[in-house]
């Protein structure tokens, strides 16, 4: 699997799960171009001491996401590399649908994070605690985005059990 020219196809293969990575971006940026536009508008806000502890406690859970979520994606993808599969199914399609659904549960617990930023704005909170919790999540997206070599090994332990 170390040449390019076996590289490609696994490339091509992870084509859907980029394009859910470029959803979950847009989102991001959707959050903030509408707090921009509709600006006050869209607040609702809460008194400052609930707004603080509202916040306080966004904080933690987004702590607590990134290696909840680094958790859960390991075994995942461990899951996806032992877990039996039908032996008339074909190791890459096994692995493709495998590796799909986790990088949906990644992505998913990550943007939870900036919907956080997003019901900060609209409890009165200001644009840097958006900001802040925006840019976490896009920070989780980065570092739990699909990768050719996780796939790669997927496809090889599905292989290979098809084999014994």
């Amino acid at each position: 699997m170390g040449n390019p020219v076996e590289r490609e196809p696994l490339k091509s293969d992870l084509i859907l799960p980029w394009v859910i990575v470029g959803m979950m971006l847009a989102m991001l940026a959707a959050y903030v171009i509408i707090c921009h536009v509709m600006g006050e508008r869209l607040q609702q806000p809460l008194p400052e001491t609930q707004r603080v502890l509202v916040r306080t406690i966004l904080y933690v859970i987004a702590i607590v996401t990134f290696p909840l979520t680094n958790l859960i994606r390991h075994i995942q993808l461990r899951l996806n590399q032992t877990m039996p599969c039908s032996p008339t199914h074909e190791a890459v399609a096994t692995a493709k649908s495998r590796y799909l659904a986790t990088v949906i549960v990644s992505m998913s617990l990550v943007e939870v994070v900036g919907i956080f930023g997003l019901l900060m704005f609209i409890f009165g909170d200001g644009f840097n605690t958006l900001y802040i919790f925006t840019g976490l999540s896009a920070l989780g997206l980065f570092l739990y985005r699909p990768k050719t070599a996780e796939y790669a090994e997927i496809i090889a332990a599905i292989a290979a059990q098809n084999h014994e």
